[in-house]
């Protein structure tokens, strides 16, 4: 197959590189690095690497969150002169999670062509092996901050579908008991080092996770599943739901309560119906 026919247009190329296998890049990953007059990278080391691995001989640029800002005048220079520039971060797609972002949006202002080129990303790689709801909200990386994560985690808590994000094997520790306390009753799977050769995959639930054991080298990316559809409870409610229920009925009328009751608990809508009006009864 001969990629060398087509010419390339002048403009930005998001380049997606391997995330750990060498042998994840595209065809067209290659030949795009081969002709770009500029290529803008995270960490010269790394992606050196992966130039002499295909024995590609440009011109590197460091382009990362502490200098992107300095690189727009350069890059947008040799852009405007209809050159091809190329962007790539250290593993994966660029400008997802990674430096790159505030280029595309001047690129996007100063109407300059900008091409993605896809290929190996983590969060479709371990989408695609989870099992779980392909319909997804990708988060980043987590907040540092625990108030952060929790306003996070408490939004997330109401969506019907799959959540990922990145983070470190340590930090998830540490974020367990706010796992437990918002995603109690769903699966996770824990992908760490992705087509790596230590590439590992843990699946348990929310609920087992503080027992189960993970090497603590690496980033992962991290997969909770679509809440659990429970089928409806007909029976007696449980005692705690009724001192619940004991106490709201003081102050709000009983659709009100039936309404809040429901959307927590996964019981008949006419028990609580029911018991609220026994309680008003007695009242």
């Amino acid at each position: 197959m001969n990629l060398n026919n087509n010419k390339l247009k002048p403009g930005l190329y998001c380049v997606a590189t391997p995330i750990g296998n060498m042998g994840d890049i595209s065809f067209r990953a290659i030949k795009i690095l081969q002709e770009s007059d500029l290529i803008l990278c995270e960490d010269t080391r790394v992606t050196k690497k992966i130039l002499q691995k295909f024995e590609i001989n440009k011109k590197l640029i460091p382009n990362h969150k502490f200098n992107e800002k300095k690189n727009l005048e350069k890059a947008l220079i040799i852009l405007k002169n209809k050159k091809i520039v190329s962007l790539v971060s250290d593993a994966g797609t660029p400008a997802v999670s990674d430096p790159g972002r505030i280029l595309v949006q001047e690129c996007v202002k100063e109407k300059i062509d900008i091409f993605p080129v896809p290929g190996a990303s983590a969060v479709s790689a371990a989408i695609s092996i989870s099992g779980f709801s392909d319909n997804f909200y990708f988060c980043g990386f987590l907040p540092e901050k625990q108030s952060q994560i929790k306003k996070l985690f408490n939004n997330l808590s109401s969506l019907e579908g799959s959540i990922v994000f990145f983070i470190s094997p340590n930090k998830l520790d540490k974020r367990i008991d706010d796992l437990k306390e918002y995603f109690l009753n769903r699966d996770i799977i824990i992908c760490r080092e992705i087509s790596k050769y230590h590439e590992e995959y843990i699946r348990t639930s929310i609920k087992e996770l503080s027992k189960i054991n993970f090497s603590r080298k690496g980033e992962i990316t991290v997969i909770i599943s679509e809440p659990k559809k429970e089928k409806l409870s007909f029976n007696e409610l449980e005692e705690s739901d009724k001192k619940k229920i004991d106490q709201l009925i003081k102050k709000m009328s009983i659709k009100d309560v039936v309404k809040k009751i429901s959307e927590v608990k996964k019981i008949s809508k006419k028990v609580i119906y029911n018991y609220c009006l026994k309680k008003k009864n007695e009242n």
